[in-house]
């Protein structure tokens, strides 16, 4: 409820000016059968026409009160409704932005998404719910009550009698359905994975003929959550049937008892329409109010699941007197020939939290300007690790990782991620054109510095295409084949002027003579900057300044080629399966 206190706050006079306008509508539709009834015992029994008019033209303006309060206050609530959620979404995003790799992953990309969008949607539904059924019910009940007491009290106890059951009924209905709400949201996660793992592994899928086996595997899920909608759903057909049952029995009672207290002299006839309409309007929105409580379990369940994400601490957190190292707060191009360090990993070490043991062991080595820095070595041996290092996804454990002088955990990320430059290992484009792509790396950045990128990154192919840089990007670049995305994003990558370029195994899917002319072009571009390779190919590496050789985290080799070869035996041993391959010296 706090959560939900926190983003009404910012809405306090849209949600003030709300409930008055719920409050106009609510009197409007009380006063019509109090109006009604007195028009009938008083002006038609009397004669008097102009009573009647007089109360006639009353009732016409409560009937255009409660009317234009009815609309006006579904506007409101529905404009309330949208703002909060827009707002909890914009906090849960730009929470998530701020997380490190390992904190994304206690919820997951499924998860994450059902929480951004189906858990909102709930709690705006709830929202807009909640001010039309449940806030107008008390007044209704309370002042309908009221006015049917003052009409006859037996008239009145009978209301309050009729209103206590339906309220025991709607607490039973309430306590059977919030568990399984609760439990609904889980399958909503769970379906969310299946999809998005169906989805995106379809040819996966197809080529292992496992469609049967998915199909399976969707339904159990399907079934699991169609078990629990049905429960919920007989629940709420019991419900409608013992509240419309109620409600006709209290109309029969209305009825029969107006007409003896009517023959009793103790009431005029016309207020047993009165006393009838406020047993309907009451127990109406009593049903109504009953049914969105037992949604309110799921509603609250959506916000415990969005206030995980608000309140979760990042592991990752910029430190009080973070500032930019002064070593490599110069632009990375106008440095061009010096040989300063630019990264270095002194003695550092790093375990994923709920690992048993250290995943990189005891790393010291350096990055320097206009040099290339390659790290080379077994799947699992912890390359791509140590690029998320140098970017501050993840946080050492032990030692030091510095840009320039400064240890990177006294530099802002903000400021960190401007000075780097990454391609990372899976190409991912974003939906829009390849200028739209290319400007994610620089945003004012020319169509004459777009080419250029494109020249360097060797993706001519570029002005090939139908609209040249306008030409459209799918989600996720998969209208270009692998090494076409590559390609653009290393352009991407490079646009941006840095002083570190991180490549995270980013030739992986070009052919050796496009490998080698983006290899020589980088090294002429980036003669003022530091660049990091992380490949699994030695060609890739051979002309690199210096090489490291992981194995199992730990640094087995550092030098250059020739030295390593002779040196090292799981450099070595690398370079000769791949030679034996066929990959040749270039």
């Amino acid at each position: 409820m706090k959560t939900l206190v926190r983003f009404l706050k910012p809405h306090k006079g849209l949600v003030a000016l709300t409930l008055l306008i719920l409050l106009i509508d609510n009197a409007g539709t009380l006063l019509v059968p109090t109006m009604l009834a007195n028009m009938v015992n008083v002006g038609i029994t009397s004669g008097s026409t102009e009573y009647i008019l007089r109360n006639g033209l009353l009732m016409l303006g409560a009937t255009a009160m409660a009317s234009g309060g009815a609309v006006t206050g579904s506007y409101l609530t529905a404009r309330l409704a949208s703002r909060v959620a827009c707002d909890i979404r914009c906090a849960i995003y730009r929470k998530s932005l701020e997380f490190s790799a390992s904190d994304f992953e206690r919820f997951g990309t499924g998860a994450m998404i059902t929480r951004t969008l189906g858990d909102i949607n709930v709690i705006q539904q709830a929202i807009i719910m909640t001010c039309q059924m449940v806030l107008p019910m008390p007044v209704l009940a309370v002042v309908g009550i009221i006015l049917a007491f003052r009409i006859d009290y037996q008239m009145g106890l009978m209301l309050l009698i009729a209103v206590a059951i339906v309220m025991v009924l709607a607490v039973i209905t309430v306590a059977k359905t919030a568990p399984i709400f609760i439990r609904l949201q889980s399958f909503v996660d769970r379906m969310n994975v299946v999809l998005r793992e169906n989805i995106v592994g379809a040819r996966v899928i197809r080529a292992f003929g496992r469609e049967q086996r998915e199909e399976q595997r969707e339904g159990r899920v399907f079934e699991d959550y169609a078990q629990n909608a049905i429960r919920v759903n007989y629940v709420f057909s019991g419900l409608d049937c013992s509240c419309f049952f109620v409600m006709n029995m209290v109309e029969v009672c209305v009825i029969w008892l107006g007409g003896n207290r009517v023959g009793a002299h103790a009431m005029q006839i016309a207020s047993i329409s009165a006393v009838l309409e406020y047993a309907i309007l009451i127990l109406f929105f009593i049903m109504m109010a009953q049914m969105v409580m037992v949604t309110m379990p799921r509603a609250k369940a959506c916000l415990d699941r969005a206030r995980e994400v608000l309140e979760l601490e990042p592991s990752i957190v910029d430190s009080a007197d973070a500032k930019v190292p002064l070593a490599v707060a110069a632009p990375a191009r106008a440095l061009a020939g010096e040989r300063d360090v630019v990264a270095r990993f002194d003695h550092a070490s790093f375990r994923f939290a709920d690992a048993d043991e250290d995943t990189l062991h005891d790393l010291t080595f350096s990055c320097r300007r206009g040099q290339t820095t390659a790290i080379i070595g077994s799947t699992g041996s912890g390359k791509s690790t140590v690029a998320k290092l140098l970017l501050r996804l993840h946080d050492i454990t032990r030692g030091r990782v510095l840009l320039g002088e400064r240890d990177v955990r006294d530099i802002t990320q903000r400021e960190l991620r401007a000075r780097v430059s990454y391609v990372p290992q899976k190409a991912w484009l974003f939906s829009g054109t390849v200028a739209s792509n290319l400007r994610d790396g620089l945003p004012d950045a020319t169509e004459e510095q777009m080419r250029h990128a494109l020249d360097v990154a060797q993706s001519q192919f570029v002005y090939d295409l139908e609209r040249g840089l306008d030409a459209a990007v799918a989600q996720g670049g998969t209208n270009f084949s692998g090494g076409q995305r590559q390609r653009l994003a290393i352009a991407r990558a490079i646009i941006k002027p840095a002083d570190l370029y991180i490549f995270d195994d980013s030739f992986s899917a070009l052919d050796f003579k496009t490998d080698a002319a983006l290899r020589a072009a980088l090294t002429q571009e980036m003669r003022g900057s530091a660049l990091l390779i992380i490949a699994q190919r030695i060609s890739t590496i051979l002309h690199a300044d210096q090489i490291i050789v992981l194995k199992d985290g730990e640094v087995v080799g550092q030098g250059h080629h020739e030295e390593l070869m002779e040196t090292c035996e799981a450099y070595r041993a690398i370079a000769e399966s791949q030679m034996r391959g066929g990959e040749a010296h270039e």
